[in-house]
């Protein structure tokens, strides 16, 4: 057992894995840069592979009989009391994940981390409140229980790292299962923080784990691990669906998140300036949110005023430090992924695409990227059909409600989409045409912990939040006792 630390915004946080209730660290690390300043070394972290995951795959194992065993009951006070100290440290978990991953301080600490709170208490509640179905059938009395499935393997994106690393370990903790986090290595700290506050919540050795490494090294030995029996990741369709045939070879069940290419649609009705604030909202966290509505599609009698509007809410986002109040766009997270970003636009300009505003690197040293908006030449555009992932919105124009709904629908993805009209009808009619796990109308980001969650497509597979999360950690089981079978 070893506990190596780093001096991160103040703050000692761990670089080791969390096995069994122990810190442990690796041999080999590797570096954690800031986005705000790449020549800063946040920390150097344990970098695990085949040995580590096998331990944390032992610790869960050998914890999971006792925490099952616990009912719904027994387990919800950890999750409360998870969730009260992630409350009380909003401030510190806020500091460290917007040096490591850069997302506005302000915005951490207002909306984000509390989050995790929100979603330890829901679904420790959830998961008491369960009501089975019962109903008499053919004879018997039935009921559909609920049994924990076993270690489970959380695999969480760099983007919002605590935030959907509690999204996803709490509906599996709730449920009963042990499990081992594996974060993304871009973004590694706020997850160790995390197991810090569940040590001090009381958490039984072995319930929650962490192995800190890459994705082809520590992710895929957990994901082989033949004793795995639920395995949840968010991240892109590449790796989906790699993790995906492993799933299916161990015949073990998977949900998997895989971004987006959400459309806005902005009808001829709607309010223009309530849409094109949503419009530039898109520019958040520098576009780095698979639930942003990228592809704005604009009936064309509004088109210029509504270009307009956005080309205006652009210009007023204030680049700078992510923990200053003044700052409201963000850096990229990574020198590749800004590569990436602007390599997607370069292609676009030499495809033909119309650069309307943006379209470069904010200053030379740093990882930011201007508010970008283009017209491509076609809809079969790369720009239009694949996700970026940064700070960069597609305009194209439709006649009437029928092409908006056939534009939207018109890429591979399907997570989300957003439409903008005054008229009730209109929504609900383009709204059931639209192919997509979640739909606003004259809103964004607007969630409830208890709706289904996920994606149509190459957006993913399965559904996250409320009872369906609870469902999919768990084995479901049909209950029949023939009538007149007596107790005693």
């Amino acid at each position: 057992m070893s506990e190596t630390r780093a001096t991160v915004a103040g703050i000692a946080v761990a670089t080791g894995h969390y096995i069994g209730g122990e810190w442990v660290d690796s041999s080999t690390s590797f570096e954690d840069h800031s986005p705000l300043d790449w020549n800063i070394i946040l920390a150097r972290v344990s970098r695990g592979g085949a040995p580590e995951a096998a331990r944390a795959v032992d610790a869960a194992l050998a914890a999971f009989p006792a925490w099952s065993a616990l009912g719904p009951e027994g387990r919800a006070p950890y999750l409360h009391r998870l969730a009260d100290l992630i409350d009380r440290d909003v401030e510190r978990l806020a500091a460290v994940e917007c040096l490591d991953m850069a997302m506005l301080e302000e915005s951490l600490r207002q909306r984000v981390i509390g989050r995790g709170a929100r979603n330890f208490r829901a679904y420790a509640d959830l998961a008491v409140d369960y009501v089975p179905r019962r109903w008499d059938s053919q004879g018997t009395h039935n009921t559909v229980l609920r049994m924990p499935a076993g270690p489970t393997v959380v695999i969480t994106p760099w983007n919002a790292p605590f935030m959907l690393a509690t999204w996803k370990c709490a509906p599996a903790l709730a449920a009963g299962n042990t499990v081992i986090l594996k974060p993304a290595e871009w973004s590694p700290l706020s997850a160790a923080m995390l197991m810090d506050l569940a040590d001090e919540a009381g958490f039984p050795p072995g319930v929650l784990n962490l192995v800190q490494g890459y994705g082809n090294e520590a992710g895929a030995a957990l994901v082989g691990d033949e004793r795995v029996r639920r395995i949840s990741f968010t991240g892109s369709p590449e790796t989906g669906r790699v993790i995906g045939r492993v799933a299916a070879d161990h015949l073990v069940p998977f949900t998997a998140e895989l971004g987006g290419k959400g459309p806005l649609i902005v009808l001829d009705d709607a309010d223009l300036d309530a849409a094109a604030l949503t419009a530039s909202r898109m520019y958040d966290d520098a576009g780095q949110v698979c639930l942003a509505g990228t592809r704005l599609l604009v009936q064309a009698s509004v088109r210029d005023e509504f270009v307009a509007r956005v080309t205006a809410a652009a210009a007023a986002l204030v680049p700078g430090d992510s923990r200053l109040a003044l700052t409201t766009l963000s850096p990229l997270i990574h020198p590749d992924h800004l590569a990436r970003v602007d390599g997607f636009v370069t292609r676009a300009r030499e495809a033909g695409d119309h650069v309307l505003f943006g379209g470069v690197r904010w200053r030379p040293d740093g990882l930011w990227y201007e508010p970008t908006l283009i017209e491509p030449h076609g809809n079969d555009a790369e720009i239009v059909q694949h996700e970026v992932f940064g700070p960069v919105l597609t305009v194209q124009t439709f006649g009437d409600d029928a092409e908006a709904a056939a534009l939207a629908n018109s890429t591979p993805y399907g997570l989300s989409a957003i439409v903008y009209t005054s008229s009730r009808e209109r929504a609900d009619a383009l709204g059931a045409a639209l192919r997509a796990g979640t739909v606003w109308v004259n809103t964004f980001l607007v969630r409830d912990l208890t709706a289904p969650f996920g994606g149509i497509g190459i957006s993913g597979l399965g559904r996250e939040g409320g009872n369906y999360a609870l469902d999919f950690y768990s084995d479901l089981k049909t209950y029949q006792v023939r009538e007149g079978t007596t107790h005693g």
